[in-house]
């Protein structure tokens, strides 16, 4: 969003370097991301981009011999002062594969909100369902929440996902290729959902499907062998991008 001259900006990543082991899997990485934006990430496999994107709450430092150079802020401050369990509940996020607990649907949505110490029930009840509403979802299992969750379809377990999300009132959603274990007809059903929550939330996903990157985001980062090679408004990247390898990306020359 804009306020006269000044952007809100909900990341900053200045001079980001990130190595697995020996080998340098991003390369001073500087990009910023626009609150309440859909920003995709898209490019060829094993260029950073999921790397990236689990760099921004930290997941990635769960891979022992991870370590990086640089910084990264989230409002203005260095994620890497932040706790971790803080800021993961700042910056939730959404896997690829859809990945409910084995427990009922509505214990899903209830267990960020029971580990911040939420018991009520009535709090929980209603948690659950705005939720659940919130993830376009609600309509489908109101009358089976408490049957379990491996019981939905793989779109609706995403969306379940998204819900369990949700419950925990994030700022950013972290979306890491949401989509590609799942029918044409989910994925249309995640992709409206993604429009509705950016009202709301800020989000970043990571996308091998460009056709899904052209239709919901407002701006398109290519990452190529670790670097960024173009970031821009998400039309101009698709309809006149400055670097002919952004433009041999989309047209399908490579990757």
């Amino acid at each position: 969003m804009t306020d006269g001259l000044k952007t809100n900006y909900i990341f900053i990543t200045k001079g980001l370097n990130l190595w697995y082991g020996e080998d340098q899997a991003l390369y001073n990485i500087d990009f910023s991301i626009t609150e309440n934006q859909v920003t995709a990430i898209i490019g060829p496999s094993g260029c950073g981009k999921s790397t990236y994107l689990k760099t921004l709450n930290r997941m990635i430092e769960l891979i022992p011999s991870v370590r990086t150079s640089g910084e990264i802020l989230y409002r203005e401050k260095n994620i890497f002062d932040i706790k971790e369990e803080e800021l993961r509940t700042h910056v939730g996020m959404v896997f690829q594969k859809p990945n409910p607990f084995p427990k009922s649907i509505y214990d899903n949505v209830a267990y960020g909100p029971r580990i911040h110490g939420i018991r009520d029930k009535k709090t929980l009840d209603k948690i659950v369902e705005k939720s659940l509403r919130g993830a376009a979802i609600w309509d489908e299992v109101k009358d089976r929440l408490n049957e379990n969750a491996y019981g939905l379809s793989g779109g609706q377990q995403q969306r379940l996902c998204i819900a369990r999300c949700l419950a925990i009132e994030p700022d950013v959603i972290l979306m890491d290729e949401p989509t590609s274990a799942l029918d044409p007809i989910s994925t249309l059903k995640v992709e409206e959902l993604v429009q509705e929550l950016k009202k709301e939330y800020s989000i970043i996903i990571v996308t091998h499907n460009m056709q899904q990157a052209a239709r919901i985001s407002d701006k398109t980062a290519f990452f190529l062998s670790g670097e960024i090679i173009e970031f821009d408004n998400t039309a101009r990247i698709f309809s006149n991008p400055s670097d002919k390898r952004t433009e041999d990306y989309i047209t399908g020359r490579f990757g």
